[in-house]
C-alpha cells in the first residue's frame, strides 16, 4: 500500500461550472497558505470521539454552510438541517 504524506482537505464550489471540487493537498504545503486564515475547530472530545453517520452529515452541512457565506447562490441547492436529527436512545 502506498504511503501518503497527512493530507488537508479542500472544497470548492465553482459557480461557473456547477460543481463541488474536493483536493486532498500535503499538509505541509498548504500550512503557509493557510495562516492567519479563519479556523473553526472541532473537538472530537465534544462528540464523543464517534465519527459516525450524523458526524459526518453535520460536518458536509458545515462545509456546505461556510462556503454559502462565501458564495449565496449555492443556498438555492440546499436543503439539510444544521442541528442534530434525533435518534432513539441507546438505552
Amino acid at each position: 500500500m502506498a504511503q501518503h504524506p497527512p493530507y488537508s482537505v479542500v472544497v470548492t464550489y465553482f459557480e461557473d461550472r456547477q460543481e463541488i471540487a474536493v483536493q486532498a493537498v500535503d499538509r505541509a504545503r498548504l500550512a503557509p497558505i493557510v495562516a492567519g486564515e479563519l479556523e473553526i475547530p472541532i473537538l472530537l472530545d465534544e462528540h464523543k470521539f464517534k465519527l459516525d453517520d450524523e458526524f459526518a452529515r453535520r460536518l458536509g452541512s458545515g462545509i456546505l454552510t461556510l462556503i454559502a457565506l462565501g458564495q449565496p447562490d449555492i443556498k438555492q441547492y440546499t436543503s439539510f438541517r444544521l442541528d442534530p436529527i434525533d435518534r432513539p436512545s441507546e438505552e
